[in-house]
């Protein structure tokens, strides 16, 4: 009777184990589709962009650190599916972006404290890249090829 109290006791400590681990590991559900919208926002003047984590993954080859990085620019080349990462608006906080006159005498680093430039610097120069790298334009660069018309 000890044997078989012993036995049950080990059997549902494994399972139990099992299930936190399972829990631990499962970490940050990633969807596929995210929409780029952010709450630093009041208002948006372009459609909100629609980001696919799948297209750029798996048909581009793109790496994780290739849009997520750490505060020195440096990508976060040991990110894994799942793992938490701050947004975007963590550390590129000013909402809009700055160009044109305003741009004028400020550093790269001036100019990535703004939501927008962070962002279109990140993806328009990886969609050029990719362009080039492949002879062809399918990687939008255009405003209206990634912000969808309201």
């Amino acid at each position: 009777m000890k044997k078989k109290t012993t036995l049950i006791g080990i059997l549902v400590a494994g399972v139990a184990f099992l299930f936190v681990a399972a829990a631990l590991q499962a970490g940050t559900t990633v969807s596929d589709v995210i929409k780029m919208q952010n709450k630093i926002y009041e208002s948006h003047e372009k459609g909100i962009v629609e980001f696919t984590h799948k297209k750029h993954f798996t048909d581009y080859g793109a790496g994780c650190g290739d849009c997520h990085h750490d505060d020195k620019g440096q990508p976060l080349t040991d990110l894994k599916e799942g793992d938490d990462v701050q947004g975007c608006a963590e550390c590129h906080s000013k909402p809009g972006e700055l160009k044109g006159r305003d741009a004028r005498g400020k550093s790269k680093a001036e100019k990535l404290e703004y939501h927008a430039n962070a962002l279109h610097d990140n993806c328009k120069d990886c969609h050029r890249e990719y362009n080039k790298k492949n002879k062809t334009k399918a990687a939008p660069t255009t405003c209206t090829k990634c912000h969808p018309k309201e």
